[in-house]
């Protein structure tokens, strides 16, 4: 998992082949402007889904992982609020695993929360068990970006 502000995507670009074009897009798009919803930019290894509202209750959230994709979650607006927990201490899910959603769900709790500003990021790699957008009322308007492990 990182945290970061999205001056410093240079640090990062070496991670992924697609995080190059995944950070490209975060700089050059107009994000306050940007429509709701999934935009592609390279077919099904890298896309973007945009999303402005209210979140979750903290009684509510439920931790995720994927397989098939990183998420590189920028917010553009707001602050999010995020959990994280190392996925191999998680308990079974509650909400199994499917190829459709990419996304298993555990009834697990965690102690490991963090407030994220508008202008940073966070990346989750499979082995990060996550929630996000657990802000209650709060609006925050963010863009996932959804980068193919194999990319």
């Amino acid at each position: 998992m990182v945290l970061d502000k999205l001056s410093n995507a240079d640090r990062y670009v070496c991670m992924h082949p697609l995080f190059a074009q995944a950070f490209k897009f975060l700089t050059e798009t107009d994000l306050k402007s940007i429509a709701t919803g999934v935009h592609e930019i390279e077919e099904k290894n890298l896309f973007a889904i945009v999303s402005d509202g209210p979140g979750i209750s903290k009684d509510n959230y439920k931790l995720e992982v994927h397989r098939k994709y990183i998420d590189i979650q920028y917010i553009i607006s707001g602050t999010d609020l995020m959990a994280w927990k190392d996925f191999a201490l998680c308990d079974e899910p509650n909400d199994p695993y499917t190829d459709e959603r990419d996304a298993a769900f555990f009834p697990d709790r965690t102690d490991n929360w963090f407030e994220v500003p508008a202008g940073s990021f966070t990346i989750f790699y499979p082995d990060d068990a996550h929630a996000a957008m657990v802000t209650g009322e709060n609006v925050v308007r963010k863009v996932v970006l959804k980068i193919a492990m194999k990319g």
